[in-house]
């Protein structure tokens, strides 16, 4: 638990630096291999834990997130092209979450008060979802050529920041009785949950519409 705790704290410190530092930069780089070690340490101990509790939705979520940060370090520091293997890997994790979260959720279904766990059905369905379409988008990758320029960027940026996502709204909103009583009100808690959504839209935005765009729009020879 200790563990699980000091990583998910210095996981949320190395992604905010990550977010907000230029990119491409050194400090970018140093604090996004924090994040992904920090980050793999919090979501494999979290699974570990939920399983045992059990909170299967906290499984399909930690399952997630390793998923999740895992490839999109792949997306920037690939292995050598001969070797696809560990893409191959990634793409089987990412089926697996997506499937058990689709069998949690069918078993939260046929319960009379359609919860597994306390949570509903369809938090699993969302979970197995962003999982099945990470997955798909890999084999998609792996049936064609090496992504490259902002499409390559794209990618390692929803990956790594819906990661991010995923472990500020398990901090701030699943444990928000370690903050002070004054500080417990949703609203708030929401706040840098929220940011996480609006920064990975900016950058997405920026990334996929206005950067190609300016790229096109630029006289020959600049």
């Amino acid at each position: 638990m200790t563990a699980h705790i000091v990583a998910a704290v210095l996981a949320l410190m190395a992604g905010g630096v990550a977010l907000s530092v230029q990119k491409g930069g050194a400090l970018h780089r140093g604090s996004g291999l924090v994040f992904v070690v920090t980050m793999v340490i919090m979501a494999a101990t979290g699974a570990a834990l939920a399983a045992f509790i059990p909170e299967r939705l906290s499984v399909v979520a930690g399952g997630l997130t390793l998923y999740l940060v895992v490839t999109s370090l792949l997306t920037v520091r690939p292995p050598p092209l001969e070797d696809r293997s560990i893409h191959w890997l990634a793409l089987a994790v990412g089926v697996g979450v997506a499937l058990l979260g689709v069998t949690f959720g069918i078993e939260a279904l046929v319960r009379e008060e359609g919860q597994l766990d306390g949570f509903p059905a369809p938090l699993y369905f969302i979970f197995a979802s962003v999982s099945a379409f990470g997955a798909l988008a890999d084999l998609r990758m792996l049936r064609s050529r090496p992504l490259s320029g902002h499409r390559r960027i794209a990618r390692h940026l929803w990956r790594m920041c819906l990661a991010l996502f995923i472990a500020t709204a398990s901090f701030f909103l699943g444990q928000a009785q370690v903050f002070p009583e004054a500080l417990r009100h949703f609203a708030l808690l929401s706040v840098p949950v929220a940011a996480v959504l609006l920064i990975m839209g900016y950058w997405l935005v920026r990334v996929l519409w206005l950067e190609p765009r300016r790229a096109r729009a630029a006289p020959p020879g600049d």
